[in-house]
């Protein structure tokens, strides 16, 4: 592919020398390639995920009857394979749909180059994750940095250019301080970061739990799944505090956890070791739960036969 990849850096000054206006304008268009799939590789900690719904149905569906309408974007890499920039859910759909090769726009473009671009291109989704706009953002804002652009995300003074955070803000329609936010989602564990993702802990009780050291948030995995319920922002708060001067242990997050909250419904918590005594070994650990509820389900269906029995007497 080395000709293609000369193609795309451009004519030499000599070579524009005996071209029009519109010869010019037309060697500067992008160059659509047909590229094997197996030479293309995803970007590396691409941070926005590959869904296999029925959005994804629908574009397998779509690049089988009519191809694929929108080329990905992708970049050489130095040994002669390609770097998807842009286009990771078409590659997916095109591999889904039985193609050997799909159509690429090849650039010439740095790592950084890239990110951003990359970043920028899929912040177009219609649905895009917490943890997706975490690391994206963070991801940016670092491409930025190695760029030599401003970065400060401490304070701001006054009269100053832009930081980078409103620069990135300007571009993802969000404040700077929601960038911010966003970014401290970076520093949770996998497990609390999956219930930001669901809705189960907001944004602002999130980021206080985010500095958290991690071996303090993997206590609160385990006192959530035991109180059935998730830290309300003064309960985060406060978690901070306490690990701010490093008094923050099992015990204490139990404590604050297990707090009454207003309007709180009230809740059985069972821990499932406790229960697994009563459990058969065969039962995987992650089958608990639904174990419970079908023996208190079998001994509801036994208490009513007994009380039909008594009825029939």
């Amino acid at each position: 592919m080395k000709n293609e990849k000369s193609i795309d850096l451009g004519l030499t000054a000599y070579d524009e020398m005996f071209m029009t206006d519109q010869e010019r304008a037309e060697a500067k268009l992008p160059r659509i390639y047909d590229l094997p799939l197996d030479q293309i590789d995803d970007f590396p900690d691409h941070p926005f995920q590959v869904r296999m719904d029925e959005d994804m149905d629908q574009l397998v569906q779509s690049i089988k009857e009519r191809g694929l309408i929108t080329p990905i974007t992708v970049r050489p890499k130095e040994d002669g394979r390609y770097e998807i920039v842009s286009g990771h859910r078409r590659k997916t759909a095109c591999e889904l749909a039985g193609l050997p090769t799909i159509k690429a726009e090849i650039r010439e473009m740095s790592r950084d180059e890239a990110i951003i671009m990359m970043v920028e291109s899929n912040l177009q989704r219609s649905v895009i994750l917490p943890s997706e706009k975490a690391f994206s953002y963070k991801m940016r804002l670092e491409a930025m940095k190695r760029q030599g652009q401003r970065t400060d995300l401490t304070s701001v003074p006054v009269a100053q250019k832009l930081t980078s955070r409103e620069e990135v803000g300007k571009v993802v329609g969000e404040s700077q301080d929601q960038v911010r936010r966003y970014i401290r989602l970076t520093e949770l564990v996998p497990e609390l970061l999956q219930m930001v993702d669901e809705g189960k802990i907001a944004m602002r009780p999130a980021v206080e739990i985010s500095y958290l050291t991690k071996k303090e948030q993997q206590y609160l995995v385990d006192a959530i799944e035991y109180a059935d319920c998730t830290p309300s922002h003064a309960q985060a708060i406060r978690m901070r505090a306490f690990s701010k001067d490093g008094l923050l242990g099992q015990h204490v997050i139990d404590n604050i956890l297990n707090e009454e909250k207003p309007n709180q419904v009230e809740r059985i918590s069972l821990r499932y070791n406790d229960a697994r005594q009563y459990i058969p070994a065969n039962v995987p650990y992650n089958k608990t739960g639904e174990y419970i509820l079908k023996a208190l389900e079998f001994y509801q269906k036994h208490l009513e036969r007994q009380r039909d029995n008594r009825d029939a007497r």
